[in-house]
């Protein structure tokens, strides 16, 4: 089983989000930047688990983006991919990611190709679908829970309050979500591991950006919480009536 796992760079959720030439570029400085949860306690810790399920197989990483990339995607090989890939892009877009990483999987024999159901910075929930049309293949999101039997995969997908079933030959690529895996924590020997083996660096075909940034703006900052006694219910009812607001 030959299973390709796209993961992304993102800022740690601790991070304090800010902009720079004027609202057009993400402030980087002093952001400590981690693998997309998505990606990696879904996408690839299942690849892995199919794998090692198999006895055999190979489960490559692939990432888009500039050489700082590289210690993000360490901390990916640490928790046990075999081997990956950086496409040497700076994105602009959603489109460019997809066009970078189909680029790249037409040159391979996969089975499967992973990605997490969305990034924790942007949330556009893209990428799968379009590498999925790039390549011609089938494509489930969000994926809860695969298995595979051979060539066929069989796949459940929570959405709508409800739980779909379905069956699909490979290859095949799937938005992972939660139920599809257990976050997995690197260990030492991982983590050695992790050091030397390989990042191999390809050359986009083209830049493919089809989305410019204009400008980026924070959301309106929260407003304090008023407290009232439970006792106090006429006041409760005064502020609904005159200062709640429906979102």
């Amino acid at each position: 089983m030959n299973i390709l796992v796209c993961i992304s760079k993102v800022p740690d959720t601790t991070s304090k989000i800010a902009f720079t030439d004027g609202d057009t570029k993400f402030n980087t400085q002093g952001v400590t930047w981690i693998v997309n949860p998505s990606d990696e306690w879904y996408a690839l810790v299942r690849a892995l688990e199919i794998k090692e399920s198999l006895g055999a197989g190979n489960v490559t990483i692939i990432t888009v983006g500039p050489a700082e990339d590289d210690a993000v995607i360490r901390k990916a090989l640490a928790v046990g991919a075999d081997n990956a890939v950086r496409v040497n892009l700076d994105p602009k877009d959603s489109y460019s990611v997809a066009a970078a990483i189909a680029d790249y999987a037409k040159t391979q024999n996969f089975d499967l190709i992973l990605t997490g159901k969305e990034t924790i910075d942007h949330n556009n929930s893209e990428v799968g679908g379009m590498v999925a049309e790039l390549l011609g293949m089938e494509f489930i999101s969000p994926a809860n829970k695969l298995d595979i039997n051979g060539r066929t995969a069989r796949v459940e997908s929570e959405t709508g309050g409800a739980t779909y079933v379905f069956e699909a030959e490979l290859p095949l690529v799937l938005s992972a979500a939660k139920g599809m895996a257990e976050q997995r924590i690197p260990n030492m020997k991982g983590i050695m591991a992790a050091r030397t083996k390989p990042i191999t660096v390809v050359e986009p075909a083209s830049p493919h950006p089809k989305v410019n940034v204009v400008k980026f703006e924070l959301p309106p900052a929260k407003a304090g919480v008023k407290l009232i006694a439970p006792e106090n219910t006429d006041e409760l009812v005064q502020l609904l009536h005159t200062e709640a607001k429906v979102i």
